[in-house]
């Protein structure tokens, strides 16, 4: 279950994340605004909840938080968790939703994760409260479950 582990530990980050950013306007006219935030990422908890047969099998369960943290500052904290959906051979496919909480309000998050695959993980930004009610966009991990790991939240709103 290292696999889940890692993700668990990738969207802890997410869970952590945001803080204050640049915000750029789009060129053209109507077009949403995009704001920018880069975090780095302090894992605080992990828990996996093994459902069903004893070893890995769907619905089993992995729950985690975080910290968000900007220029030396927590800036944001929030977790998630991830849910076993799918099992190929040694791969096992997992859905994540995860919510993070900052002093400008709330972001949600998804997507699918594979245990396995390298490389960074992209979650869509699925809404938001506060300044971020209307929030949609991109979050990016990369080295999850190290102390490098790092999140890049592109919000359009």
């Amino acid at each position: 279950m290292a696999g889940a582990m890692v993700l668990a530990a990738l969207l802890g980050v997410a869970a952590v994340g945001v803080g204050a950013g640049g915000a750029a306007a789009a060129d053209t006219p109507g077009a949403r605004r995009a704001e920018v935030i880069d975090l780095k990422v302090r894992n605080d908890q992990y828990q996996e909840v093994d459902l069903g047969s004893k070893g890995p099998s769907l619905g089993d369960t992995y729950l985690y938080s975080g910290i968000g943290v900007k220029d030396g500052r927590d800036v944001a904290s929030g977790g998630g968790t991830c849910q076993v959906i799918r099992i190929d051979g040694g791969a096992q496919t997992s859905q994540c939703v995860l919510t993070m909480e900052l002093a400008r309000g709330s972001l949600t998050m998804q997507s699918l994760w594979t245990s396995g695959t390298t490389g960074p993980l992209d979650m869509a930004i699925t809404g938001g409260t506060g300044d971020f009610k209307a929030a949609r966009g991109t979050v990016r991990f990369w080295d999850i479950a190290t102390p490098n790991e790092r999140a890049r939240m592109e919000i359009l709103r």
